[in-house]
Formats: structure tokens, C-alpha cells, sequence
């Protein structure tokens, strides 16, 4: 047996809240968790729906049933099977939505945010250091940063970068350990991000998201 591969030219969706104009502060980028839908996700973003803000949510190019074989969609960015190919078309999928919404603006008076919720945090990692793209801040929320990424060349990419991890009081997913690991992978990049805490579980915080629009 032989394992063989192609490329082809295939389409994909990403989600808009607001217009991109001479009054636009911020760009977000948003990226969503394991199992969901961007135009869900990009529903939690709601609060920052105003001339100054415009949020850009892609969805993760594999779609599935989350139960059974009809029912409710959820889509994902990887699984372990094939890793590295799902990592890389997510990574050029990323970069395609980014230039395509930034094509002939003025970006250099934006502040550009890139945030990854849940696996969204790794995946939203991985793009950000692929170097094809200028950023401001970097958010990590209910996520941490992935094991696999370069670590020397993260060093570069975001030093004056700014880096937060937000993560509520109560997330069902980030115990102890996970914190733990964070910070020795923060280490390992040279920075310390900077912490926000909620009271809350595994979830798009409102109070925190207008606190750093």
C-alpha cells in the first residue's frame, strides 16, 4: 500500500461582525474551540459590534455530527490522524482570510488581535508564528500554547508582542497541571503573559472581552 497526495483548490468560510472603515481601531481575529460553528462563535463577540471593532471568526476546516450521524455541527482544526497536513492547510487557510480582509487597507493604524478559545488557543498559536503575518496582541482564552511550535523563532516573533491568558475561575478544562505547563512554555519563549482571571467556567467572558477592547 501506498500513501499518495494532492493538492487541490477547495472553499472555505469565515464570519464578519462590522466593516472594515477609516473609523476601525481594532481587528480581531477569533478563533473557536474544539466542535464549534464560527457563526456561533463569533455571536459571543457581539459586545465589540461597533465602529471601532471589526471581528473576523474562520472556522475550522473539518466538519462533523457531535453526536451520532445527524443532528448538531461542530467543526474542528485538527485531530491526531495527519496531523501536520490538517496544521498546515489551517496555517495557509489562516494567512488566505487574513490578506483577503486586509487587501488594500491601510493596516498599519489597526491594532491587530489574534485570539484562540479552547483549541483555538493552539491553533491560533501555530498561525502566529508562521511569520505571514503582523499582529499587536496575542490572546490565549481557556488554551495554552502548543508543545510542537518553534520556540526559538517564537522568541523573536513575539518579543513586544502582547501576550494574555485568560482563563475563568472555574474551567472544567485547565487544572493546575495545564497552568503549570503553560508557564514552563512561556519560559521556553522568553515572555510572561499577562494573566486575567474571571469568575467563570470554560467560556467567552463579556465583562473581560470589553475590558480589553
Amino acid at each position: 500500500m501506498q500513501e499518495k497526495r494532492i493538492k487541490i483548490d477547495f472553499s472555505a468560510r469565515y464570519y464578519q461582525l462590522g466593516q472594515l472603515s477609516e473609523e476601525t481601531q481594532q481587528l480581531w481575529f477569533v478563533l473557536h474551540g474544539h466542535g464549534h460553528l464560527a457563526q456561533y462563535f463569533i455571536r459571543k463577540f457581539a459586545a465589540l459590534d461597533n465602529d471601532n471593532n471589526v471581528i473576523i471568526a474562520p472556522e475550522g476546516l473539518n466538519r462533523y455530527y457531535l453526536e451520532g450521524f445527524t443532528g448538531k455541527v461542530g467543526a474542528t482544526w485538527m485531530t491526531k490522524e495527519d496531523r501536520l497536513t490538517d496544521i498546515g492547510n489551517y496555517v495557509n487557510f489562516l494567512n488566505e482570510v487574513y490578506w483577503n480582509v486586509l487587501e488594500g487597507v491601510d493596516f498599519q493604524n489597526l491594532k491587530i488581535t489574534l485570539l484562540g478559545f479552547s483549541q483555538g488557543a493552539a491553533t491560533v498559536s501555530r498561525w502566529a508564528l508562521d511569520d505571514k503575518v503582523n499582529f499587536d496582541r496575542l490572546i490565549l482564552w481557556a488554551g495554552i500554547f502548543p508543545p510542537d511550535i518553534d520556540f526559538d523563532f517564537g522568541r523573536q516573533k513575539l518579543a513586544g508582542v502582547e501576550v494574555l491568558s485568560v482563563v475563568g475561575d472555574e474551567d472544567e478544562y485547565l487544572n493546575e497541571n495545564v497552568v503549570k505547563e503553560q508557564i514552563a512554555l512561556e519560559q521556553k519563549l522568553g515572555i510572561e503573559s499577562r494573566k486575567i482571571n474571571f469568575s467563570g467556567r470554560h467560556e467567552i467572558n463579556e465583562e473581560v472581552l470589553l475590558s480589553l477592547a
